[in-house]
């Protein structure tokens, strides 16, 4: 993620813990600031001075009358400006303009193959940031951020796809330096399962501090949530569990899968592979949607290889458990609509294979987000970075 370095020095850092209170809450008074961070009157008053005249906070109504004046209350100007995002899928794209606060605004949705490669899709998804922003009689110099998501290994420091197995053309392309000529502001890029659980986590499940999300679409990929955070691992690589090798007792042979092995979860369970069984199996099926409708018709051989897939990836869910302990498990993606058929296999082998202390107290569930998880997850990350206590004096800077 590119944004300019921190502003070292105390101010810095007090303007940073004003400013999330502010962030976190629908307003406050001086006084509410005082007693939230122990500062003086005098340094609350520095404080906040500096966040209204960068216009990062704004008067927000009166306080409740207590027998005298009532207090003046401020709040986050969360419409100061906008955040534009993009979660780009192997098939599709959806893109949104969000407010400071993450909240999505408009969106918009298109076909692509990410495929064709970095040029032609960043070229649409720019196309796109800029029907949202006319459409809100916004400019690019409105714009705070942009926050990119991928279904591929994302080297999130560096903001590169490293060696995607399905990214044909974007291993090592610069994504923020595509956007760099055209908005002055900060480029987030990170994996979209990523983005994903982060966006469960904060809308839906904010309560809990360890979270899976998977997401079985085209292929098959994880997030997590640690602690309350997302979980990358040392290199950006972690979650990815549609390429994890298993044994399938029924298998005359292991399938070749899009990343160059044999035997991955994805080859036997990824929506392209249904397709792929499927269209070998006689039925007319082009895409993973049209898998999608043919299963829930109750097709017979539809139906037993999508509960095949689901018990595959309960296989691989069940090491995740035993590994790590999550609370809630979440399920997104094209096959999470067909929750009669995959959940089961899922939840079989989960509590088959996990042991009861793992699985007492665990929820696996469908996205209650559903399409755009993405969307809201990318949204807050990039609020929650370019926002961060210890970037705020950096960001006043310059204003």
């Amino acid at each position: 993620m590119s944004i300019s370095p921190p502003t070292p020095g105390v101010s810095a850092a007090g303007l940073g813990e004003v400013l999330a209170l502010f962030r976190a809450q629908p307003s406050l008074t001086r006084a509410d600031v005082m007693q939230q961070t122990g500062l003086s009157r005098s340094t609350v008053n520095q404080r906040l001075d500096a966040l209204l005249a960068a216009q990062l906070v704004i008067p927000g109504g009166e306080g409740s009358p207590t027998g005298g004046r009532p207090a003046s209350r401020f709040t986050f100007h969360h419409e100061r400006g906008v955040l534009l995002v993009a979660d780009i899928g192997a098939t599709g794209m959806r893109t949104a303009l969000c407010n400071l606060r993450g909240e999505v605004s408009a969106e918009r949705e298109r076909v692509v193959d990410v495929a064709t490669g970095p040029q032609a899709v960043l070229g649409a998804a720019e196309e796109m940031f800029a029907a949202l922003l006319a459409a809100a009689g916004r400019s690019a110099d409105d714009v705070h951020g942009i926050g990119i998501d991928v279904p591929g290994p994302v080297d999130f420091d560096s903001g590169q796809v490293v060696s995607p197995p399905i990214m044909n053309g974007w291993d090592r392309y610069d994504i923020p330096g595509w956007f760099a000529g055209r908005y002055d502001c900060p480029v987030l890029v990170d994996k979209d399962v990523n983005a994903m659980a982060f966006g469960e986590h904060r809308s839906i499940y904010p309560e809990v501090r360890q979270l899976l999300m998977l997401k079985a679409g085209t292929g098959v990929g994880a997030g997590m949530i640690i602690g309350g955070e997302v979980y990358r691992g040392a290199d950006g690589a972690a979650g990815d569990i549609g390429h994890i090798q298993v044994a399938v007792d029924d298998a005359e042979s292991e399938p070749l899968c899009r990343c160059g092995n044999t035997g991955c979860v994805e080859a036997y369970a990824g929506g392209w592979a249904l397709v792929r069984d499927l269209r070998e199996a006689g039925r007319d099926v082009a895409s993973v949607d049209d898998a999608v409708t043919l299963i829930r018709t109750g097709d017979l051989t539809a139906v037993r290889l999508a509960r095949r897939a689901g018990r595959i990836i309960g296989h691989a869910i069940a090491d995740s458990v035993s590994l790590f302990n999550p609370r809630v498990i979440v399920i997104g993606g094209q096959l999470a609509r067909i929750e009669e058929q995959l959940f089961a296999g899922i939840r079989e082998m989960v509590y088959r294979r996990s042991l009861p202390l793992a699985t007492r107290n665990l929820q696996i569930v469908a996205t209650k987000l559903d399409t755009r998880s993405g969307l809201v997850g990318l949204a807050l990350l990039l609020a929650d970075g370019i926002f961060a206590p210890d970037r705020v004096g950096a960001l006043i800077s310059r204003v």
